[in-house]
């Protein structure tokens, strides 16, 4: 017997969590803005969001809104290269705590936060409609939210 489970993007049934850094705000907020459109869309109807000032940040918020009961975390964020180490550090140590998160909560958390190398690629993949990484990250988490359900029922 073969069973196979593919969560559809029904946000019906979700509390979505949406982390987002202050940061870089006039990306954040573009891609904020994407991630609550594609909620309308999807038909998610409880949304908390909350801000915090950067990308480190981000992973203890995505732990405190899975624990908080959301079915879904997305955690927004912008890190531009600089002439410093600080953007691999960053990079790296925000995308493996949402990793954490996610493995410790059995909680989805889609990690829409760019790391560019310049501020054109930030607005690139914040511009409106289907590019904008906020609103891929809330479809993702959203369908991977239904699939768990659904191997759990």
């Amino acid at each position: 017997m073969i069973r196979q489970v593919e969560g559809d993007t029904r946000g019906s049934e979700i509390h979505l969590g949406i982390a987002v850094a202050s940061w870089n705000r006039t990306i954040t907020d573009r891609l904020l803005e994407g991630a609550l459109e594609a909620c309308t869309e999807l038909g998610v109807e409880e949304v908390t969001v909350a801000r915090v000032p950067g990308a480190l940040e981000l992973p203890v918020t995505a732990l405190t809104l899975a624990r908080a009961g959301c079915n879904a975390v997305v955690a927004i964020g912008t890190v531009i290269k600089g002439d410093t180490d600080h953007y691999e550090v960053v990079v790296r140590e925000s995308s493996s705590g949402l990793g954490r998160v996610a493995i410790e909560t059995g909680v989805p958390v889609a990690n829409a936060i760019l790391a560019v190398h310049d501020v054109a690629h930030a607005v690139e993949r914040s511009g409106s409609g289907s590019a904008n990484k906020g609103r891929e990250a809330v479809a993702a988490a959203v369908a991977t939210a239904n699939t768990l359900a659904g191997l759990a029922g």
